[in-house]
C-alpha cells in the first residue's frame, strides 16, 4: 500500500529502515481496541481554567483532588514572564492569564504565592485585566466582578433575524454560531454564579472593574465600522429593556430549539468545549434541575474531555478521533510491512459508519441542493462536518482499495466527492466547515475582538480538497472545481514563496498543503511557483537539518519567516513538500531525514512540547500529541519509498 517498491539498502541503508520500524511499531502500539486512534489535544491554559471556574459557576462539589491535578498543570505552564501563553514558550497572553490567575485562586492557591505574585505584577504591569478579551469579559461578568456594561449587547432576539439581516446566525462560522446561541440566552437573562467562596478579583484591575465600559478596538478591526457597530450597540443596549416579554421568550425558546437540535449526546454542542460549557449554563439560569437529560448529558460529555495524570490533569477543547485515525492511516500506508494492512484496514472500517449521510447540518443554508456526505472531526458532530477531515478521510481510503478493492470504500468515496464538489466557495477555495462564509464586515462588531467571526476559504483546506480530487483522477482540464481550486491557490502564493496555513502551523504548513495539490493536479515540477516554494523551504531550514515555525507568525504585520526551534511536525510537513514538488535528491532533504533520525526517542517517536496546530490565528493554538508520532513516520517512509522508485514522483495527494 506504499507508493514504491522498498529497496531498503538503495533507499538509504538499514538506519533508516530502523527508524521507520520502530515509529510504525510504536505508532501501532497507539491504537484504540476497536481500531481508531485518538491522541491528546492540549490548547493553552484558558480551557482548564474555564473547567474548575464552570463547576464553581455552577455551585458543584468541589473535588479537590481534581482541581490540585488542574493547579499542578497551570503551575507548571506559567511563563517566565510571570503570565501565561497561548502556545508552549509564547508570549504573555492576557485573557489566558486572567483566566489562570483566577482559576488558581478558585482552587485555593494563596494570593500571596510567589507564583500568584509574579502572575498578579505581569496582569498589573501590563494595564490590567481591563485588557483581557471578550470572551473573559462575559465570564468575568457572570461572576459578577464586571457589568454588563463592560461586555457587547448581544440579544436573543438575533433568532428572529431573517437571512438578508446584515447580522444572521449562518452568516458566522459555525464555532461562533454554536457559541453565541447559548451564550445570547445568558445575557438575556443575566445570570451570577454561585461562587459559594466568593472569590473576586479586583487585584487584578488598576481601576474600579465596575466602572469598565466596552472593549477597545482591536488592531484588526476597521476604525469606521468599528465604531459604526459600536452605536448600533449603543442602540442596542437602550432599546433591550423595551423589548416585549412575549418577543423576548419566543427567542429564547428558538435559542433553546436550535441548541437541542445539535446536542449531539455527550458530544456536546458543535462537539467543542465553549458551547458545551455555555449550553450547561444556559439550562441552569432557565431554571433546569441538574437531572435534566439535555442538561446531564451535556455536563457528562465535558468530563469527558479530561485528560488526567498521576500528577496533573487538564481539559481539551474537543477530540479529535476522525483526524488522528485518517492521518494515522496514511503514515502507515506510506510505511508499508505485512503488520499495517490489517490495523490500516480496521481504523477505515471503523472510519465508514462516521460518514454523515443522514443529516443536513448548517452548511445546507448556503448549499441546499448538495446531499451530506462528510466526516467530522470529533466522535459525532453530524451537524458540522468539515472538507479537511473528508478529504483526508478519502484519499486514505482511495490508496487502501487499490490493493484490496472495496465497494463500501468506493460508495462512501462518491458520496464524500459529491460533498466537496458542492461547497466550493464562489472565490474556487474551500473553507472548513461552511461554503461562501465571507461576510468579512462581521469580523468588526465589538463581540468580535478575536477576528474569528468567518470561516473564508484557506489555502491548505482548498489544497486538499484539489489533492483529493486530483487523487480520484481529476485534472484542471476535465474539472472545474479543480481549475478554479488550483487558481485560486496559485493567486495565493506570498511573493516569498509560501502558502499561508490557516489550521496549521503556518507558512510550513500552508506551503506542504498547496505543493502536494499543485503534484497531484500535475503541474510541472518547474513551474515558477513550485520552484519559488522550494527555494523558500530550502532557505528557512534550521542549522540542525530541521524545520520550525513560531506562532508570532500569524500576526498581522507578518514580514517573512520567523526563526524558530526545529520540530519534528514541522519538518516532517517541509521534507513532504519538497518531495511533492520533485526534490527527494535535494540537499535539504537529506538533512532534514537526518534530523529526524537522530531526534527520535527510544520509543520510536518524536517528543515535541511547541504548538503547531492553529484553532484562530492570534487566538487560541492547540498541540496535537498525535503529530509528531505519525508526520515524522509519513515523512521517512516516502523518502525511502521515493529513492527506491525510478520516477522520484509522489502519485497520490498528500
Amino acid at each position: 500500500m506504499h507508493s514504491g517498491t522498498i529497496d531498503s539498502a538503495a533507499a538509504g541503508g538499514d538506519a533508516l529502515e530502523a527508524s521507520i520500524d520502530a515509529a510504525r511499531q510504536a505508532l501501532l502500539g497507539y491504537r484504540q481496541s476497536d481500531g481508531h486512534w485518538v491522541f491528546e489535544l492540549e490548547a493553552d491554559c484558558t480551557i482548564p481554567s474555564e473547567y474548575v471556574l464552570l463547576r464553581h459557576y455552577l455551585g458543584e462539589p468541589v473535588d479537590a483532588a481534581l482541581e490540585a491535578k488542574i493547579a499542578v498543570y497551570l503551575r507548571r505552564i506559567q511563563g517566565p514572564h510571570g503570565g501565561w501563553p497561548l502556545v508552549h514558550d509564547g508570549d504573555f497572553d492576557m485573557s489566558a492569564s486572567v483566566k489562570a490567575y483566577f482559576a488558581l485562586k478558585m482552587i485555593g492557591d494563596s494570593v500571596d504565592a510567589p507564583h500568584m505574585a509574579r502572575a498578579r505584577e505581569a496582569i498589573r504591569a501590563r494595564g490590567g485585566a481591563i485588557h483581557a478579551n471578550v470572551f473573559t469579559r462575559f465570564l468575568l461578568t457572570m461572576f459578577g466582578i464586571l457589568t454588563w456594561r463592560s461586555v457587547p449587547v448581544l440579544p436573543v432576539e438575533i433568532m428572529l433575524l431573517p437571512m438578508w439581516s446584515p447580522f444572521h446566525l449562518n452568516k458566522i462560522s459555525y464555532w461562533a454560531r454554536t457559541t453565541i446561541v447559548p451564550l445570547m440566552v445568558l445575557t438575556a437573562l443575566k445570570p451570577r454564579a454561585i461562587n459559594r467562596l466568593g472569590v473576586g478579583l479586583d487585584e487584578l484591575f488598576l481601576q474600579d472593574p465596575r466602572s469598565i465600559g466596552m472593549p477597545a478596538r482591536a488592531p484588526h478591526q476597521n476604525r469606521g465600522m468599528f465604531k459604526l457597530f459600536g452605536a448600533i450597540d449603543v442602540v442596542l443596549r437602550a432599546i433591550e429593556p423595551l423589548i416585549p416579554k412575549r418577543l423576548r421568550k419566543h427567542a429564547i425558546d428558538l435559542a433553546v430549539a436550535f441548541v437541542e437540535e445539535r446536542l449531539n449526546g455527550e458530544d456536546g454542542l458543535g462537539a467543542i468545549y465553549p458551547p458545551m460549557a455555555n449550553t450547561v449554563m444556559m439550562y441552569k439560569v432557565l431554571g433546569f434541575p441538574e437531572d435534566h437529560p439535555p442538561r446531564a448529558i451535556t455536563r457528562r460529555g465535558i468530563d469527558k474531555l479530561l485528560v488526567i495524570h498521576d500528577d496533573e490533569a487538564y481539559c481539551q477543547p474537543c477530540v479529535s478521533p476522525i483526524w488522528d485515525t485518517s492521518l494515522t492511516c496514511h503514515a502507515l500506508i506510506e510505511a508499508g510491512g505485512g503488520e499495517v494492512a490489517q490495523p490500516v484496514r480496521d481504523g477505515l472500517d471503523w472510519l465508514l459508519p462516521k460518514q454523515v449521510l443522514d443529516v443536513e447540518g448548517d452548511w445546507a443554508v448556503k448549499a441546499p441542493n448538495v446531499r451530506p456526505g462528510g466526516w467530522a472531526f470529533q466522535y459525532n458532530n453530524a451537524h458540522y462536518p468539515d472538507l479537511d477531515d473528508t478529504a483526508v478521510v478519502v484519499m486514505a481510503m482511495d490508496r487502501a482499495r487499490r490493493d484490496r478493492p472495496s465497494l463500501a470504500y468506493d460508495t462512501a468515496i462518491a458520496r464524500a466527492r459529491e460533498w466537496i464538489e458542492g461547497m466550493q466557495s464562489d472565490d474556487g477555495g474551500w473553507a472548513a466547515f461552511d461554503v461562501n462564509n465571507t461576510e468579512y464586515y462581521l469580523n468588526n462588531i465589538p463581540f468580535s475582538d478575536h477576528g474569528a467571526m468567518l470561516d473564508p476559504p484557506t489555502e491548505d483546506v482548498t489544497a486538499r480538497c484539489v489533492s483529493m480530487l486530483t487523487q480520484l483522477g481529476e485534472t484542471a482540464q476535465s474539472s472545474k472545481a479543480v481549475a478554479r481550486g488550483v487558481d485560486y491557490l496559485l493567486k495565493t502564493q506570498l511573493a516569498e514563496g509560501s502558502w499561508y496555513g490557516r489550521w496549521g502551523l503556518n507558512y510550513i504548513y500552508g506551503t506542504w498543503s498547496v505543493l502536494c495539490a499543485l503534484n497531484a493536479a500535475g503541474l510541472d515540477h518547474q513551474h515558477a511557483a513550485i520552484r519559488k516554494a522550494v527555494a523558500w523551504l530550502a532557505s528557512i531550514q534550521n542549522p540542525d537539518g530541521g524545520w520550525g515555525e513560531d506562532a508570532t507568525s500569524y500576526r498581522l504585520d507578518y514580514q517573512g519567516h520567523e526563526k524558530s526551534p526545529s520540530t519534528a511536525s514541522q519538518t516532517a510537513w517541509a521534507l513532504l513538500a519538497l518531495m511533492a514538488a520533485g526534490e527527494v535528491d535535494h540537499p535539504a532533504v537529506a538533512r532534514g531525514v537526518d534530523y529526524l533520525k537522530t531526534t527520535q526517542t527510544e520509543k520510536g517517536v518524536w517528543d515535541e512540547l511547541r504548538y503547531t496546530g492553529s484553532g484562530f490565528p492570534r487566538v487560541f493554538y492547540l498541540r496535537y500529541h498525535g503529530y509528531a508520532k505519525f508526520f515524522p513516520l509519513w515523512a521517512l517512509a516516502r523518502y525511502r519509498n521515493l529513492r527506491a522508485t525510478n520516477s522520484k514522483v509522489v502519485g497520490v495527494g498528500m
